[in-house]
């Protein structure tokens, strides 16, 4: 694992979007296609306007991406919570990605069949095969929760499902999420976590006693890939 402090927040964009080209061009290279599952959020979404901008849009072949999600809220295709509709303001649209390369996450089924169906989308883009991403990017939240794994959920103790609905209490609604075992299987893990409202979280995830019914974020650790830690001083406030 290895953990990258910076000290505002735009050089830890920087330096996360500098290792996203590296990591795409590494995979185009040795595979001629780059599978990266992307994440939701506010934080992210800062990355992916900035994927966009002069200084990285051309250092990528863009056409031989394939983008997936780590989890979806079960809300309406167009409903701005969508997790696919912000990426596709911010990202697909300014770099005009193909349809082709995108596999969002159904929301008009049922949750159970949601989940079901974005399983048989991945499986089948892997042909069967081991599945395992080029990179997930992930969040936290500042309870811990990572991808739609929040605290106190049956998906927590999921062994061979690669993606599940679970219905979170808190948020009183579901969400569709890739699994601790199918994540784990990537080559490449990175966390973007900045502001000190996560530092607690961070603190949890990176130094306490694993309980993973409180903490969540403590079940990603790759069988074999790499795990990477952007964080900003204040996220990792207390962890230095």
């Amino acid at each position: 694992m290895e953990i990258y402090i910076f000290k505002s927040q735009e050089e830890l964009l920087n330096s996360i979007a500098e290792y996203f080209v590296k990591i795409a061009n590494a995979a185009i290279l040795e595979k001629g296609t780059f599978d990266v599952s992307l994440v939701g959020g506010n934080s992210p979404k800062k990355l992916y306007a900035l994927l966009t901008t002069d200084k990285f849009k051309e250092q990528i072949e863009w056409q031989k991406i394939n983008f997936f999600f780590g989890d979806e809220r079960y809300v309406p295709a167009t409903d701005p919570q969508y997790n696919a509709l912000m990426v596709q303001t911010i990202l697909f649209e300014p770099m005009h990605i193909s349809e082709s390369q995108i596999f969002r996450i159904d929301t008009s089924l049922s949750p159970d069949e949601s989940a079901k169906k974005y399983n048989d989308i991945i499986t089948a883009h892997f042909k069967n095969k081991i599945v395992q991403f080029d990179l997930i990017l992930l969040g936290l939240g500042d309870n811990s929760h990572t991808a739609s794994l929040f605290p106190n959920t049956d998906v927590l103790t999921e062994k061979t499902a690669m993606v599940k609905s679970v219905f979170v209490n808190e948020l009183n609604s579901y969400r569709i999420t890739m699994t601790a075992p199918m994540i784990n299987q990537a080559k490449n893990i990175a966390f973007l976590v900045f502001g000190s409202d996560k530092a607690e979280a961070v603190h949890h995830i990176l130094e306490d006693v694993r309980d993973i019914n409180k903490y969540p974020a403590q079940l990603i650790k790759p069988k074999a890939g790499k795990l990477s830690w952007f964080l900003d001083e204040s996220a990792a406030s207390l962890v230095i």
